[in-house]
C-alpha cells in the first residue's frame, strides 16, 4: 500500500518524541496527588487542543484531498494512541505488578512490526531480528524485569498486554497518516480526536462534575497546578506528538516502534533523578545496550528501505 522509504533521520526523531514523552512522570505523578488519571488526561488534552487550533483550522481543506482510509487511521491513531491506551495502561499499573506490566509493554514494538509487515508491506534485514530482539530484552531489564524471575498472569498483565496491541497500531496507524497529511494538521486533529474521546471517557466515570474536574487540592495551589498542567502538556504532550509524527513521516513502522522504547529509558531516569528511584547496574547495562541495539536495529533496516522522498518529488527507482 505505502512504499517503504526511509530518511536517516527519522527513527532519531521518532526516539526524540518518545523520549520526551517519557517525562510525563516529573509532572504526572505530582498531579495524580490532585486529580483522578483520567481528568489530568483530560486537561492535558484540552490545553493541547486550545493551542493546536490555530493551525487546524486553516488546513482544514486539505481534507479534501485525503483517502478515507488515511481518515480511519487518525480515528483509531487518536482514541487508542492518546486516550485508551493510556486508561488501559494507567488500569495495569492499580490493577496488576508495575514491573510485569512494564514488561508486557515491551512487546509493543514486534506487534507494530508485525502489523507493518502484514498492512504496508515492510521488509526486514535478515540481520534485523537478532538486535530487535535484544532491544526487546534490554527493554524488560530496563524496568526491572529480572531474567527468570516468575510471571504473574493477572487482570494487570492482561490491561497491559491489549495497551501494547493498541499503541503498537497506532504506531502503524500514524505511519498511514503522515504519507498523506500535513504535520500540524495530523497532530492537531489528534489532539482533537483524543480530547473527545477523554470526554467520553471521564464523563462514562461521572467526574464531569465541577468538584471533580478542580477539586480542593487544585484551588489550594492554582499556580502551581496550572504550571504542571502546561508542563505535562506542552514540554511532554505537544511539542514530542509533532517531533514523533515528523519522525514517523521518515520512518517506516517496523522501524519506528523500537525507537519508541527510548520513552521507557527516559522515564526511567527521570524516576532516578526525581523520585529518587536508583539506578541498578543491570539497568544501566541494560540502557547501553538497548541504545547499541536501536543502531543496529537502524543500520539494519538501512538495505530493505528505498531512499526518503520529500511529497510531490520523483520516487527513486
Amino acid at each position: 500500500m505505502i512504499a517503504p522509504r526511509e530518511h536517516r533521520i527519522g527513527p532519531w526523531l521518532v526516539a526524540l518524541g518518545a523520549g520526551l514523552w517519557g517525562t510525563k512522570s516529573a509532572w504526572r505523578i505530582p498531579l495524580n496527588d490532585v486529580f483522578s488519571v483520567d481528568v489530568a488526561v483530560l486537561w492535558e488534552h484540552v490545553i493541547l487542543v486550545i493551542c493546536a487550533l490555530p493551525l487546524v483550522i486553516p488546513r482544514l481543506g486539505e481534507l479534501r484531498r485525503v483517502h478515507v482510509r488515511t481518515i480511519a487511521w487518525l480515528l483509531f491513531s487518536g482514541v487508542a494512541g492518546s486516550a485508551v491506551g493510556a486508561v488501559l495502561f494507567t488500569r495495569a499499573l492499580k490493577e496488576g505488578d508495575a514491573t510485569i506490566a512494564n514488561a508486557v509493554l515491551n512487546v509493543q514494538p514486534v506487534l507494530s512490526t508485525a502489523a507493518a509487515c502484514l498492512i504496508f508491506g515492510d521488509r526486514l534485514a535478515p540481520t534485523f531480528y537478532p538486535w530487535a530482539m535484544l532491544a526487546v530484552v534490554a527493554g524488560m531489564v530496563l524496568v526491572g524485569f529480572a531474567p527468570g524471575a516468575g510471571v504473574t498472569i493477572d487482570a494487570g498483565a492482561g490491561y497491559a498486554l491489549l495497551c501494547a496491541l493498541l499503541w503498537g497500531l497506532s504506531t502503524v496507524a500514524g505511519r498511514g497518516v503522515m504519507v498523506e497529511m500535513s504535520l500540524p494538521l495530523a497532530a492537531g486533529l489528534r489532539m482533537i480526536i483524543g480530547l473527545s474521546t477523554m470526554v467520553v471517557i471521564v464523563a462514562a466515570r461521572g467526574d464531569l462534575a465541577a468538584e471533580a474536574l478542580w477539586p480542593a487540592s487544585a484551588a489550594a495551589e492554582p499556580v502551581r497546578v496550572v504550571v504542571w498542567l502546561v508542563l505535562l502538556a506542552m514540554l511532554s504532550g505537544g511539542v514530542p506528538l509533532l517531533v514523533y509524527f515528523k519522525g514517523l513521516e521518515l520512518t517506516r513502522a517496523s522501524t519506528a516502534g523500537y525507537f519508541e522504547m527510548v520513552q521507557t529509558l527516559v522515564a526511567v531516569v527521570i524516576a532516578s533523578v526525581f523520585f529518587d528511584a536508583g539506578l541498578m547496574w543491570h539497568q544501566v547495562a541494560a540502557a547501553a545496550a538497548l541504545i547499541g541495539a536501536l543502531v543496529m536495529v537502524r543500520r539494519a533496516q538501512e538495505h530493505t528501505a528505498l531512499p526518503y522522498a520529500a511529497p510531490g518529488a520523483m520516487p527513486v527507482r
